[in-house]
C-alpha cells in the first residue's frame, strides 16, 4: 500500500520527513539588528505562536535594522481535510478551440473583453498572461481567440476610465488584475468599480471578473463580481466562465 493510501484525511497534519510529523518552514521579518539576539527574538516569537522545536535556519540582514528570517518548527495542528468546502467557479472548462466554435455556435458575434490593472496597480504580470497573444505556459492569451475582441488596457487604469471605455466599446466583460495588494486596498477599487457600474446603469449588462494572488471566487462574490480567479488560472478558464456566462445570462 501507498504513503499517500495510508493518509487520514480526517486529520491531516504538514508532512516534512515522515507522516504526521508536523514540520513546518516559515518566514518573516522583524525591525531589529541582524545578530544572534535577532535570532532569538524570532525564535521565540515562533514558539510562541506554538511551534515546536523551533530554529532559525537562516537569517539574513536587511539593513537600518531589519533582519529576514527563514524558519522550521513543528505544529501538533490537523485538519479535517474532508470536510473542507471552497466555492469556485463551478464550469468546465473548454479548450481553446473549442471556445471559439462555442462564441460561433452559440454567440454568432464577437465577444468584446476589456482586461486592466485598477487603481495603483501597476504589476502587468496577470493580465498580461490572461490577454495578450502569447499568453502564459503555453496557453494562448485571449488576443489569440478568433471571435473575441480582447483589449488589454494595461496598468494604473482609473476606474472610471475603464467604465468609459466599457460604455464606448460595448464591452461584454470586464477583466480586472490586483496583484498589489499592500493594507487590502484592492477591496475598496474593486468595490468602486461595481459601484460605478451600478451607477451608470450598466452592471447587470456586463461579465465582471477579477483575479490575483489573493483573490478567490468566494471573496469575488462578495465584492460584487461574477467570478474570481486566482494564482494558476489561464486564458481559458476565463474565458469558459465568460462565454457561458453571457448565454446563461442571455447577453448575446
Amino acid at each position: 500500500m501507498s504513503e499517500i493510501q495510508k493518509v487520514d484525511l480526517t486529520n491531516v497534519k504538514p508532512y516534512g520527513d515522515t507522516m504526521n510529523d508536523g514540520a513546518v518552514q516559515l518566514s518573516f521579518s522583524l525591525p531589529v539588528p541582524y545578530g544572534d539576539e535577532a535570532n532569538e527574538a524570532a525564535r521565540q516569537l515562533a514558539k510562541k505562536m506554538g511551534f515546536e522545536e523551533p530554529a532559525v535556519v537562516y537569517s539574513h540582514d536587511l539593513g537600518i535594522n531589519y533582519t529576514y528570517f527563514v524558519m522550521y518548527g513543528k505544529t501538533v495542528h490537523s485538519v479535517d481535510y474532508s470536510s473542507i468546502e471552497v466555492p469556485k467557479v463551478d464550469v468546465e472548462v473548454m479548450e481553446h478551440h473549442d471556445i471559439e466554435d462555442f462564441i460561433k455556435d452559440n454567440i454568432k458575434r464577437d465577444v468584446v473583453i476589456l482586461g486592466a490593472c485598477t487603481g495603483t496597480d501597476a504589476h502587468t504580470v496577470g493580465i498580461d498572461a490572461i490577454m495578450n497573444m502569447k499568453g502564459y505556459a503555453g496557453h494562448y492569451g485571449l488576443e489569440r481567440y478568433e471571435g473575441m475582441q480582447a483589449y488589454n488596457l494595461g496598468s494604473q487604469v482609473p476606474n472610471e476610465e475603464l467604465v468609459a471605455k466599457a460604455i464606448e466599446m460595448k464591452a461584454d466583460a470586464l477583466l480586472v488584475s490586483q496583484v498589489v495588494t499592500q493594507k487590502d486596498v484592492h477591496i475598496p477599487n474593486l468595490t468602486e468599480l461595481v459601484e460605478l457600474l451600478e451607477a451608470e446603469g450598466i452592471r447587470d449588462k456586463i461579465v465582471l471578473v477579477c483575479g490575483g494572488p489573493r483573490l478567490s471566487h468566494e471573496l469575488a462574490k462578495e465584492l460584487g463580481y461574477d467570478a474570481g480567479f486566482g494564482s494558476g488560472s489561464y486564458a481559458e478558464d476565463v474565458a469558459t466562465f465568460v462565454v457561458n456566462e453571457i448565454v446563461k445570462r442571455n447577453l448575446v
